[in-house]
């Protein structure tokens, strides 16, 4: 009998947010060549303004946390909308993809909780 893993569904990384959807916002995800699951922590590349994701040794923008991923996403060869939780919230440590003690102070600058 074969097991299938399911991932982080939608939304599933919020233990709560702002009034109304006041926490996430509709974003452009540049171009990418692997899923993205949700809860990936997403930097902005400065060149675009789309968003990617986060890596602390990056030079484009991307080595600050912005926003994080609301759903999953699929490979993409051109950019693609999606949501990202952009501020107000709390969200699930365990869940978030990518975080580390620079990307979690850059949370909290955007007043997103980690519990």
């Amino acid at each position: 009998m074969s097991m299938k893993t399911e991932g982080v569904h939608a939304g599933e990384i919020l233990l709560s947010e702002a009034n109304g959807t006041r926490s996430r916002e509709d974003i452009t995800l540049a171009a990418t060549a692997a899923l993205l699951p949700a809860g990936q922590l997403l930097g902005t590349v400065t060149a675009s303004g789309h968003y990617a994701p986060y890596d602390p040794d990056a030079l484009d923008g991307t080595n600050a946390v912005t926003a994080v991923l609301y759903a999953p996403v699929g490979i993409s060869a051109s950019p693609q909308r999606s949501v990202g939780i952009v501020r107000d919230a709390e969200v699930k440590r365990a869940l978030l993809t990518g975080l580390d003690t620079a990307g979690e102070a850059d949370l909290l600058a955007l007043g997103i909780l980690a519990r």
